[in-house]
């Protein structure tokens, strides 16, 4: 009876018609803006737009866009590192997972195969005439002292920066390096991880931007002036984009709720299998959250491959902010090679004291390019990198929900404000051209 009367009032109204067309346009509208506002959290990688010196808005550099993840790529990872990485463990302890031992014996057989063409490098470059004219006989005895000498000094060199890799490697910089240098990797990151959360909130969004446009078809009902077409599409817009993230990370800990359930969900057509009602818990919780043992595989993946590689540990160990530092170890175990009486007396002699200080310096140089050959071996790094896996994947795990929610929390947190903004904006324009090319129209 209700119901009879509140339809024969909407079909009684004018602008029956136009008000129809509100609860639909609603949901198509939400999930266009909201496709879009997803979009652009990550979207384009690079700025596109027009440059202008000290522009004061959003912290971009011009009239433009940019990505919020890509731009803010050092900040987001910064925050991951210090709220979740630092959490799974110490970068010695990711290190000696990788056993460096193996890996000592790898770098020993690459480079001994071409160390004979490395010292002639190392001489030709500092004195070519003084190699030219050694005979090459005594230049044999050199090459063996070498090939002798370099399974000890590699494997002690290796075990050495194990021990110290804490010292030598800053995990958090180092990441933070790599996120800033491949800005596409921290968005590739975000969406193996997040994809089943971002199609949650773009699909959801349609179905609370229909529940809103009934709302809103009352609304007019009882309040039938124009301007609350587009003035209540820009609070739908605001609300629906702040709904939609909200669900995804809450409630943080799980809630059993009572409830009565008669059916289950199948993987194919019809997709509902009905059942005899009886009563079980339903798990409310945010969705990320819910996916903890799912995830978990996917980021410990994207963490063993991507980020907390022995490539990258050793390139940010040869050439990064404490490069100087490793540079100084290195020089303990390498000069062994030169304070051997047969090179030291040869090369001391022919060279003099200056020059065989530089050569000392040269051989460093060469030595960090000759080990980093091997560390860029994708087998290798993938031998590696099967060693952590388990261990990253456990340890996620293992997190609290609120540790867990900052693997993907941050892409969203750090400019939320201008999703939820972005999201009334574009109600209120989509609102505006609804009621210009149906309301208006419709009264005329």
């Amino acid at each position: 009876m209700v119901a009879t009367s509140i339809w024969q009032t909407l079909a009684e109204h004018p602008e029956f018609l136009a008000m129809l067309t509100i609860p639909p346009v609603t949901a198509l509208v939400t999930w266009i803006h909201v496709w879009m506002a997803l979009k652009m959290l990550f979207y384009p990688i690079k700025f596109r737009g027009i440059r202008i010196p000290n522009f004061p808005f959003f912290g971009l550099p011009g009239i433009g866009w940019q990505g919020i993840v890509p731009r803010k790529a050092g900040k987001i990872s910064g925050v991951i590192v210090d709220q979740t990485l630092s959490k799974l463990g110490s970068l010695d302890e990711f290190f000696q997972a990788m056993e460096p031992e193996q890996m000592a014996v790898f770098i020993t057989d690459t480079v001994d195969q071409n160390l004979e063409s490395l010292i002639d490098e190392v001489m030709l470059e500092r004195s070519e005439t003084l190699w030219n004219n050694i005979p090459y006989a005594l230049k044999r005895r050199l090459y063996a002292q070498a090939h002798q000498q370099l399974p000890g000094i590699m494997q002690s060199l290796v075990t050495d920066l194990t021990y110290h890799v804490e010292d030598l490697v800053d995990m958090r910089q180092m990441i933070v390096n790599k996120m800033e240098s491949d800005r596409r990797l921290m968005v590739n990151m975000f969406l193996k991880v997040g994809q089943h959360e971002i199609n949650f909130i773009w699909h959801i969004s349609a179905l609370i931007g229909l529940i809103f446009g009934i709302i809103q078809m009352f609304i007019f009902l009882v309040v039938p002036v124009h301007w609350t077409v587009p003035f209540f599409a820009a609070v739908w817009g605001l609300l629906t984009n702040w709904i939609a993230i909200w669900m995804v990370f809450n409630p943080i800990e799980p809630k059993f709720i009572p409830c009565i359930k008669f059916f289950s969900w199948r993987q194919g057509f019809p997709f509902i299998k009905l059942q005899a009602p009886h009563i079980t818990q339903f798990r409310w919780q945010g969705g990320f959250m819910k996916r903890q043992e799912e995830v978990s595989e996917v980021f410990a993946e994207i963490v063993v491959k991507d980020l907390v590689t022995l490539e990258n540990i050793m390139n940010e160990m040869m050439y990064g902010e404490r490069a100087a530092q490793t540079r100084e170890l290195m020089k303990s175990h390498l000069y062994e090679v030169l304070d051997s009486p047969l090179v030291n007396t040869t090369l001391r002699m022919g060279l003099g004291r200056r020059e065989f200080g530089q050569l000392k310096n040269t051989i460093i140089d060469k030595s960090i390019s000759a080990t980093m050959i091997p560390m860029r071996d994708p087998e290798l790094n993938e031998s590696r990198a099967s060693k952590i896996f388990g261990l990253f994947r456990d340890r996620i795990r293992a997190l609290s929900p609120r540790e867990f929610q900052n693997l993907l929390r941050p892409a969203f947190q750090e400019d939320e404000l201008t999703l939820i903004v972005l999201g009334g904006i574009t109600g209120f324009l989509a609102g505006w051209l609804h009621l210009v090319l149906v309301f208006l129209p419709a009264v005329s």
